[in-house]
Order: structure tokens, then C-alpha cells, then sequence
């Protein structure tokens, strides 16, 4: 049963360190923290407010303490590589136990950051073709958030609001594999009930709309690319079975090649 507010658990006076410990854990993973999650505009994924977090995670550990990570050659709190963007990383401590966590720091789209400005290619499905998109060096306020967001990541290791980030290490197509092959099935099935066994015309097919994100599939050569198309259309496919097939069918051609 979840709850809105941490409560510490009881436990019998025989009860090992293993079963106090995981004790907490439930006790923090069956909080309700919906009232307390934030969201971005058009953006599907969920945010735990740090100072939230924090608060929720002190109830339940009043000792405890964390550490924002510096790299030991700037002693700045974040580690740059230039080809890959920018990351940082936290450390949390609490009843004995210590736990890592990191993360890039990333712009509104979810893009990696870096400490130079650089583009990258989205189809654009009204003009038929690629366009250059621009993500925007970081800057201090960008780390700085990217460093709380970390530490409630971190906070989830102990089981505090764990349940946001289920699915998040998958692609968006790895999370619709098996959806999309029962929803293939259903279309199968429903196709042979309503099809009649005979016509006595050819119907004229209907103009396929889908026809350029099609074409934008198979032209995908790499993971990055495709993944870039899924992002940019996916509230236009994202009721298409067809479509999410293709999108998992090109990925694994890419996988195979």
C-alpha cells in the first residue's frame, strides 16, 4: 500500500541488518510521490523536485549526506569530454551504506550538452527532409541543474521515487517491442474477421500520409539518426502500429549490419 509520508517501519526484535535495510527500501519505494512530480512542457518524462526529495529522504535518514563529485584535475563539479558532452556525478551516503549515481548534463530536448555549441539532423515531416538543429554550449545553470536532478537519482537508489526512472535505460522502440507485436497480432486477427472472401471490384488504395516518415526510415543509417526521427515524430505515430513496426524493424537491420 503506498503512503504520502514516510513512515519507519516496524520490525521484530530478531530482525537482521539485511531485513532492516530492506525494510527502509520498501518503506521509501511505496511512497506516493505523484503530488510532488514535475514535468516540462511537451515533455512526456516526470521529475522529482530535489528539494522534495531531499526532504522525504532526511525523514527517513536523518544522518545522511551526499557529495557532489569534482573532477580531481579542475576540481570543478563536472567532467567534460569533448566528443561526448558534459557529466556529473553525486555520491550518498546513509545507514552504512554509500550509493554513486551520474548524469549528462542535458538541454530541454534531452540532448547532451557540451562545452562548445554543435547541430545534429531531425527529419522534418512537413518539408520532406532533414534539418539542422542547434544545441547550445552548457552553462553553469545547466550543470547546476543537471547536478540536483543526480542527486535524486542517487536518492533512488535507497528506493525513494525509484519507480520514475523504470525504463529509462531502453530506447523508446525497445519499450514498444512487445506492445507492438500484440497490437500486430490484434490488427491480424480483426483484418481476417472483417475482410470479405470476395469483391467484386478492386478498391482504389487511399494516399499513404505516412509515405515520407516511410522513406525517412529506410534512409536512417545509424541508431542516432533513427532514434532522432522516432523522437521527432512521435505523437504522429504514436497510435500507428505500422509505423512503430517499421521503426523496430530498421533498428534491427541497423543492429544486424
Amino acid at each position: 500500500m503506498t503512503k504520502t509520508r514516510f513512515e519507519r517501519p516496524v520490525l521484530p526484535k530478531d530482525a537482521t541488518e539485511e531485513d532492516r535495510r530492506k525494510a527502509m527500501f520498501d518503506a521509501l519505494y511505496s511512497l506516493d510521490l505523484s503530488d510532488k512530480l514535475e514535468r516540462r512542457e511537451n515533455d512526456k518524462l516526470s521529475y522529482l523536485s530535489w528539494a522534495n526529495a531531499w526532504a522525504e529522504f532526511k525523514r527517513a535518514y536523518p544522518n545522511a549526506e551526499y557529495r557532489i563529485i569534482k573532477d580531481p584535475t579542475t576540481n570543478l563539479p563536472y567532467f567534460n569530454d569533448p566528443n561526448t558532452g558534459l557529466i556529473v556525478y553525486t555520491e550518498v551516503t546513509a545507514d552504512g551504506q554509500t550509493y554513486e549515481m551520474w548524469l549528462p548534463v542535458m538541454d530541454a530536448k534531452n540532448k547532451a550538452m557540451r562545452e562548445q555549441p554543435y547541430t545534429y539532423q531531425v527529419y522534418d515531416s512537413y518539408k520532406k527532409t532533414y534539418v539542422e538543429k542547434t544545441v547550445q554550449a552548457a552553462t553553469m545553470f545547466d550543470i547546476n541543474k543537471a547536478i540536483m536532478r543526480c542527486l535524486v537519482k542517487n536518492l533512488a537508489m535507497f528506493g525513494l521515487g525509484l519507480y520514475v526512472y523504470a525504463g529509462e535505460d531502453l530506447s523508446n522502440e525497445e519499450n514498444l517491442v512487445a506492445e507492438n507485436n500484440l497490437q500486430k497480432k490484434q490488427t491480424t486477427r480483426r483484418t481476417k474477421i472483417t475482410t470479405p472472401s470476395h469483391t467484386a471490384t478492386t478498391p482504389q488504395q487511399p494516399t499513404d500520409k505516412y509515405s515520407g516518415i516511410k522513406a525517412a526510415i529506410s534512409s536512417c543509417n545509424d541508431n542516432a539518426s533513427l532514434l532522432s526521427l522516432y523522437n521527432q515524430h512521435r505523437n504522429e505515430v504514436e497510435g500507428n502500429v505500422e509505423i512503430k513496426a517499421l521503426f523496430t524493424e530498421r533498428k534491427n537491420q541497423l543492429k544486424a549490419a
